[in-house]
């Protein structure tokens, strides 16, 4: 009963965001809303490129599809409040639109993980098993494989969101972030969080390590196949096919070990909410807005089908 009353105590929190910095707040404001509709307009069309042009209705091309559904989402779960933060006097959200919020951003987070090693063994079967290709990547196959990646970050989101949320919070309610990360979050409970650690780090280890190490064993095999074909031009052309997928991977997974795998002076779980500088807030902001937006530019640039899609989407609609 303790627990729960002081649970209750905390009804909102205050996201310090760059509270210490208004003059970056409006420059901040207008780069992120700008960046916030490239990534609307940019996925947007790979979406509806994928949809409309039955040339892409591919495995490839419908992990692609998801991909940049689930970057529009991950983006609308973050940006929109970051943008009020940069304008509003006193930056406050309640408990359950945090609570709401953690799990849009940590299960399209986890699915993301999934989802670049479902598209890894795409392109590994396009490559070093092209015969058995229709087989083993028919729509009874990979629409499964979509869904369980929903599915799989959906329920690691619902499990570490009500662990954090169901923690008292004792009077400390400001939250040293842009938005209710997690580990911001778990700073400010007033109870043992030996838990959370290990559920976080049982997490991590499913939802990072397992696709990392699943992704770079794909591509061991995908570049020795590579190197075995003797013409340069075919060489050339079967790792065009994943290039893409594969300068999304580094920047994707390059970009979250860059923020949480550098060393740190203190616990990154202690109770010192001055944890995270403003250099560690300006990383988390780019890898939350800047990471979306460059995949359709990745795509679009390194695949002739997906350049040939929309420049027909483009002069039909210039044509109309």
């Amino acid at each position: 009963m303790e627990s729960a009353n002081q649970t209750a105590s905390v009804s909102e929190f205050v996201l310090l965001g760059l509270s210490a910095h208004p003059k970056l707040e409006k420059m901040f404001f207008v780069l992120i809303l700008s960046t916030y509709l490239v990534i609307l307009l940019g996925n947007g069309v790979l979406i509806l490129v994928t949809i409309l042009d039955s040339h892409l209705h591919t495995p490839m091309y419908f992990f692609l599809g998801n991909l940049s559904f689930l970057d529009i989402c991950y983006t609308t779960s973050s940006v929109p409040l970051i943008l009020d933060s940069f304008l509003a006097p006193r930056k406050t959200i309640s408990f359950s639109a945090c609570a709401v919020q953690m799990f849009l951003s940590f299960a399209m987070g986890a699915t993301e993980c999934v989802l670049l090693g479902m598209m890894a063994f795409d392109r590994y079967v396009a490559i070093c098993s092209p015969l058995r290709y229709p087989v083993v990547m028919s729509k009874a196959a990979y629409v499964p494989m979509a869904i369980s990646s929903w599915a799989a970050g959906s329920a690691a989101s619902v499990v570490q969101t009500s662990f954090a949320m169901r923690l008292p919070f004792c009077g400390d309610n400001v939250i040293n972030h842009f938005t209710c990360e997690i580990l911001a979050v778990l700073k400010l409970a007033c109870a043992d969080i030996s838990i959370n650690v290990i559920s976080m780090g049982v997490t991590n280890v499913i939802f990072l390590g397992v696709p990392v190490l699943f992704i770079t064993f794909s591509y061991v095999f995908i570049i020795a196949t590579i190197m075995k074909i003797p013409s340069v031009e075919g060489r050339k052309k079967a790792f065009s096919t994943c290039s893409a997928h594969l300068t999304v991977v580094v920047i994707f997974y390059g970009t979250i070990l860059f923020m949480y795998g550098k060393p740190k002076s203190k616990d990154p779980l202690g109770a010192d909410k001055q944890d995270l500088d403003l250099a560690d807030k300006l990383i988390s902001l780019f890898y939350g807005v800047l990471t979306p937006m460059l995949n359709p530019i990745i795509y679009s640039l390194r695949n002739k089908d997906v350049k040939a899609s929309v420049r027909n989407l483009v002069s039909q609609k210039h044509f109309t």
